[in-house]
């Protein structure tokens, strides 16, 4: 239990992180987790079949709080520390589809009910599973939750996740909600609800007063995005040749590769998300799938170009309804990067979009679809 705590509170003397009591009481929480997890009997022990039964998993956390409180820090503190074989952390989204995928095989399979099986399967993987960023927003998640969580709880399966919201507040306002609130009900059930809100965000205390439209395209302002990206992360400056890259899962089982992608930030250049054939579901998926996006390398705009342009105002929207912190560097202030040539008045919103989202009120907002 002590190994989660030491690692934090030696984050706090060497001072990586300041004293904040929710997050000492949700490292405390998490400690005692990890203690619970590593203590479980393996699959297949002695005492499981002296039981006749499945041990009752430990109950999992729930970390919910305002932006840059700290919430995906400490599991992946916990995350690290715990030592079980059999898990795995995932962004919810990314999980998500991976799961319409599953019930989809299983479909085509003609054998009954998909959810059981996917369950058994997923369950069968991981006993521990680490959600960053759970955020439901559309009907088809909202309606298989309850059942396919029912199931791998069941089965065994010990939750933790992070999220911008309270239980009671996930798929507010949305499609049938009614069929959702039994998933709620499970969440606090199986797990231990831990509000961090203490009254710093760090996140946004590490951009400081940095601008975060930088113009122009240059040597000074790849060096501020990269300062930024950097102390965001929490990753070591001088370990800058190692930093974690991905692919993102898009519709139609494409992949986008993000060549630098670290803790819900992720790093782009103009060139590969505007100039290359894109749509609105490549940017949603961008959007759901990270809270901060650095794009670097964007040009002055106009009929010359007008393909990206118009690429570049759907992501922009995308990003924008998803509360995504946007950190650029461009030839052109927003106002100026599009004056001349047909676009040009639509570009207006576009760039009333941009001034926003670089406000103190649009920075506090938690990372999620905006009207939900």
């Amino acid at each position: 239990m002590t190994f989660v705590l030491d690692r934090y509170q030696a984050l706090v003397s060497g001072g990586e992180l300041r004293p904040d009591a929710d997050q000492a009481a949700a490292a405390l929480q998490l400690a005692a987790l990890a203690t619970e997890l590593e203590a479980t009997p393996k699959r297949g022990s002695v005492l499981w079949r002296a039981l006749g039964r499945l041990p009752e998993p430990p109950r999992g956390a729930y970390l919910w709080g305002g932006v840059g409180r700290g919430k995906s820090m400490l599991m992946d503190l916990f995350f690290s520390c715990v030592d079980i074989r059999r898990k795995r952390r995932v962004h919810f989204h990314e999980f998500m589809l991976e799961v319409h995928q599953r019930i989809a095989e299983e479909r085509r399979k003609e054998a009954g009910d998909p959810i059981v099986p996917v369950a058994e399967a997923m369950v069968g993987e991981h006993r521990l599973l680490a959600f960053d960023e759970m955020v439901v927003n559309n009907s088809a998640d909202a309606m298989i939750l309850s059942r396919l969580f029912t199931a791998m709880w069941a089965r065994g399966l010990t939750v933790v996740a992070t999220s911008n919201r309270p239980p009671r507040d996930l798929y507010k306002d949305g499609l049938n909600r009614e069929h959702f609130l039994p998933f709620i009900a499970l969440i606090e059930q199986r797990c231990t609800v831990i509000s961090l809100n203490g009254p710093t965000d760090y996140r946004r205390d590490r951009i400081g007063d940095m601008a975060l439209w930088q113009v122009p395209n240059g040597p000074a302002a790849t060096q501020a995005l990269s300062a930024a990206f950097f102390r965001m992360t929490d990753f070591p400056p001088e370990d800058r040749a190692h930093v974690p890259s991905e692919e993102l899962k898009l519709p139609g089982a494409r992949v986008l590769q993000v060549p630098k992608s670290l803790k819900g930030v992720a790093v782009f250049s103009f060139r590969k998300l505007c100039a290359e054939a894109r749509g609105a579901a490549d940017y949603l998926a961008i959007a759901r799938r990270f809270h901060t996006v650095f794009l670097v390398g964007i040009p002055r705009l106009g009929p010359e170009n007008r393909n990206e342009a118009a690429r570049f105002v759907t992501l922009v929207d995308a990003l924008y309804e998803h509360n995504v912190k946007l950190i650029a560097a461009a030839d052109a202030a927003p106002e100026e990067l599009y004056v001349a040539g047909d676009g040009a008045f639509e570009f207006d919103r576009t760039v009333s979009r941009l001034r926003e989202m670089q406000s103190a009120d649009y920075l506090a907002r938690g990372h999620g679809y905006a009207s939900l």
